[in-house]
């Protein structure tokens, strides 16, 4: 039996999510999408995908006949929103996966710390640049201590709705936190970029490390073997060119390059900034919908 989701945010990253439940998971059903703009194309989709959907955001949500059937929400509204969000589905005891910058609840990449945090009533999924650096300095720091860790995320301006522009801020303080409390390193510090060249670019992003010194193929292993660990739920990641290192009376400085190519399923292929969210959020619900289906059977 599929366990079932709700949605709230008809936007990009939410719309994709919907599609990508619906196409490909074998886990989660579509029980309710949530929007606030009738007009929106996510709920015009919704509707012609027969998936049950509200344009009068949380309190229409509350009031849908399956709301009680529903055990995983995912937020994919902005940081404010999401505070009140998740009081209201605590309150109810939704579990939340939370897709904006709030961080609420504990961090979760998945190929890091998936399963470290399943006991907590709401999970977040960090930032896209998260997603896409935290790993890399995961890997760094199984083989060395990470002193600092600095990450720059260029993303596509055409692949930066309302919701990322509005919460820049937030996006760049709990990417560095990520770097640290997921990451490990001590300190960290994120930069994003919105590049508006045309055509638009895929997302690239540059993680630096300064570490402690260490055995340079241990690393450059480290980081491969990560990389094809973020690629079992995110096709398009991939390094951008081999894994760079320069020694300095600091320490090793190593810098890791990559890129991320969407898989186009409702978004244009050079949106991964949106795909590594929506991908990891998925991973994150059919792991938790796998642990309640244990539980029913026990």
């Amino acid at each position: 039996m599929k366990t079932k989701v709700a949605i709230i945010g008809s936007g990009n990253i939410g719309t994709d999510l919907m599609i990508r439940v619906l196409r490909s998971s074998m886990s989660l059903e579509m029980g309710a999408f949530v929007g606030i703009d009738p007009e929106s194309d996510g709920l015009a989709r919704a509707r012609r995908l027969s998936v049950p959907f509200t344009h009068q955001g949380i309190d229409g949500f509350l009031r849908m006949p399956d709301f009680e059937d529903i055990r995983i929400v995912f937020d994919a509204t902005s940081a404010k929103s999401h505070l009140h969000h998740d009081e209201v589905l605590r309150g109810h005891g939704k579990q939340v996966i939370d897709l904006t910058p709030a961080s609420v609840g504990p961090f979760v990449v998945p190929a890091v710390n998936m399963d470290q945090h399943f006991g907590a009533p709401n999970l977040s999924m960090v930032s896209c640049g998260g997603q896409a650096t935290i790993p890399m300095v995961a890997a760094v720091g199984r083989v060395t201590k990470v002193h600092y860790a600095e990450i720059v995320a260029s993303i596509a301006s055409k692949s930066a709705g309302p919701g990322t522009r509005a919460n820049i801020d937030e996006f760049t303080e709990t990417t560095a936190r990520g770097l640290e409390r997921v990451g490990g390193a001590a300190r960290g510090k994120a930069i994003i970029v919105l590049n508006p060249a045309e055509p638009p670019l895929i997302m690239r992003d540059t993680v630096f490390c300064l570490s402690d010194e260490a055995d340079t193929a241990a690393i450059a292993a480290s980081v491969e073997a990560m990389v094809s660990a973020v690629q079992s739920y995110v096709p398009g990641y991939r390094l951008k060119q081999a894994v760079q290192f320069d020694r300095s009376d600091r320490g090793l400085r190593t810098s890791i390059y990559l890129e991320v190519e969407g898989a186009a399923h409702y978004l244009p292929a050079y949106a991964g900034n949106l795909d590594i969210m929506t991908s990891a959020a998925l991973r994150t619900a059919e792991r938790l919908a796998e642990g309640m289906a244990e539980q029913r059977v026990n």
